[in-house]
């Protein structure tokens, strides 16, 4: 079984999950924590257990888990009483960073302290990662007036995106960019990323990143079908 941890209105990752269902992919809200039936234990994954359209699974049987959660926030659960919303959704959230943590199949992407799906950074954290790793980056204007600031970056005429899905890179014909999409995601500790350029040559500057890339797109969704449903060493691209 393939999990898509998201939350419910994650349009993308519902159609994702009732695309591949016959391939065993299930769609996991924070819905699901609130059945009874979950349970982990620091001693043996093995031995907990998840809550999987009302049915209980032990971990064993998940092959991969594709998370589109940052965390859980007090409107993933309404069903629970207003002032008890921020200390569940805290207690999910923190329930959730373990238990993907210690899953030994492949994650995409693996938790952190700050975010479920992975090392979350501003987009001036991201310039100052790729402007360290020695990449080209756009010029970045950003404009602050009063409590309210405004970035802007220089439109170029046509941009490339390059998506890594572990070790697979989608949509890039240059060793320059895909070389640089792969230090990005090593110095991020991330294996599931797109990365914007400014053009498709080796001398293109860096936009921006999304670690949310679109599962929309065919290609990109077949990519991560194939990274969890195949067996991987835990790591990063």
């Amino acid at each position: 079984m393939i999990l898509v941890l998201a939350n419910r209105w994650d349009r993308a990752a519902q159609q994702f999950a009732d695309r591949y269902r016959p391939r065993g992919v299930r769609l996991v809200t924070p819905d699901d924590l609130s059945h009874s039936g979950w349970s982990y234990s620091i001693q043996d994954i093995a031995r907990s257990r998840a809550i999987v359209a009302g049915s209980s699974i032990d971990s064993t049987r998940i092959r991969g888990v594709l998370t589109r959660l940052a965390r859980v926030s007090e409107d993933d659960v309404p069903h629970i009483v207003p002032d008890d919303r921020t200390y569940v959704a805290a207690e999910m959230s923190a329930f959730l960073l373990a238990w993907l943590s210690a899953l030994p199949c492949p994650v995409l992407n693996r938790p952190t302290p700050v975010c479920l799906s992975g090392g979350w950074r501003r987009h001036e954290q991201w310039v100052h990662m790729a402007f360290r790793l020695g990449i080209p980056v756009a010029p970045l204007r950003q404009r602050v007036n009063l409590s309210r600031a405004r970035r802007t970056a220089a439109a170029p005429p046509s941009s490339v995106s390059v998506t890594l899905v572990g070790q697979r890179l989608l949509g890039c014909r240059n060793a320059g960019l895909a070389a640089r999409t792969r230090a990005l995601a090593r110095a991020a500790g991330i294996d599931f990323l797109t990365v914007r350029f400014s053009g498709g040559d080796v001398g293109s500057a860096f936009l921006d990143v999304d670690a949310w890339p679109d599962i929309a797109s065919d290609e990109i969704a077949s990519a991560v079908l194939d990274y969890l449903e195949r067996e991987h060493p835990q790591g990063h691209a």
